[in-house]
């Protein structure tokens, strides 16, 4: 899903960010439907369909979008492998809430506050975009503190941010929630249910493109 010409209009609470994206048009057929992926980009499995959603906590489309797709993603088959990657597109301010993301995903914390991060920023309005005001929410979330900030600092925090911004990069990426199929396609939307539509459609189209499925 790639939701075309982006205004990053960046709103700021105390240090916060956030990004509005505009949604395309969305056909089923390249360049309408799906954007090919040049060149199409190696997948960790490749006897898997692997789905990527780009995403931050700081784009309000983001937070609309999450309940959505983790809804779709609970019931995909067992051939479609789904991950989420947070980027910072640059920012400051949302390379921190990725460190958030990959900080609660190694503590065990994600699936617990996952939704409950996207609700303090932007239901709540809560700065969750420096160190200090992070640790202070997590903590009030239960999370061991000492724990929390010595793996937000960590060197494998910090490699998974990098290569999460590389990967933007490599998919060309111009804003987010944006989604991608087996390394092939970015797909297009007019609407979430559109987009999550055509995912399905893509998936079924890069089932077709394995070995012995022709």
């Amino acid at each position: 899903m790639s939701f075309a010409r982006r205004n990053f209009v960046r709103s700021i609470f105390a240090l916060g960010a956030a990004l509005t994206v505009a949604m395309p048009a969305l056909a089923q057929t390249a360049g309408k439907d799906y954007t090919p992926i040049t060149p199409a980009q190696p997948t960790d499995d490749a006897a898997k369909i692997e789905v990527l959603e780009f995403f931050s906590y700081g784009c309000p489309h983001c937070s609309d979008f999450h309940p959505l797709i983790s809804a779709w993603a609970a019931k995909q088959p067992g051939d479609v492998v789904f991950k989420r990657v947070p980027v910072s597109f640059g920012r400051a301010a949302w390379a921190n809430a990725a460190k958030l993301y990959y900080t609660l995903e190694a503590t065990g914390d994600l699936a617990k506050l996952d939704g409950d991060v996207f609700k303090a920023i932007h239901n709540d309005r809560t700065n969750l975009f420096d160190e200090k005001a992070i640790l202070e929410w997590v903590t009030k979330k239960g999370v061991d503190p000492k724990k929390f900030s010595e793996t937000f600092n960590s060197f494998g925090v910090m490699s998974k941010v990098k290569r999460g911004d590389q990967l933007a990069q490599a998919y060309k990426i111009q804003g987010v929630p944006a989604v991608a199929v087996d390394g092939k396609y970015l797909v297009g939307g007019s609407g979430f249910n559109e987009v999550l539509a055509s995912t399905d459609k893509l998936i079924a189209k890069a089932r077709s493109e394995k070995p012995g499925k022709k």
